[in-house]
């Protein structure tokens, strides 16, 4: 079973910066790929960014030079660097790891931004 715990969510000013972190149980070599989703309220939910294991990632259009995921697979972590954050970037962000043909999810970290 694959557990995920997404941390390092919460109340940062606009403009401001925040480093979202998940923890994997398993070994991070074992997922093809590793994404994070965001929800805002009255949304639906959409792919942030996306790290697969051999390293190429990708972004969504609106994080797009401000975000950088990243992967630790030795302490089996993979991380959200968010940075120059605008309030529409609030929302409950998710980390998902896809192992085989299933995608498991974490509880999800709620990041706020204030104008």
């Amino acid at each position: 079973q694959v557990q995920l715990m997404e941390s390092g969510g919460g109340l940062v000013q606009a403009g401001g910066s925040l480093r979202l972190s998940c923890a994997a149980s398993g070994r991070l070599i074992s997922f093809r790929r590793m994404t994070w989703y965001r929800q805002a309220p009255g949304k639906q939910r959409e792919l942030v960014a996306a790290m697969t294991t051999p390293g190429s990632t990708n972004y969504s259009d609106d994080v797009k030079g401000r975000f950088t995921i990243s992967r630790d697979n030795a302490k089996k972590m993979v991380y959200l660097q968010m940075d120059n954050l605008k309030p529409e970037d609030a929302g409950v962000y998710y980390c998902t790891a896809l192992y085989g043909s299933t995608e498991y999810w974490g509880q999800g970290t709620a990041v706020t931004v204030s104008t």
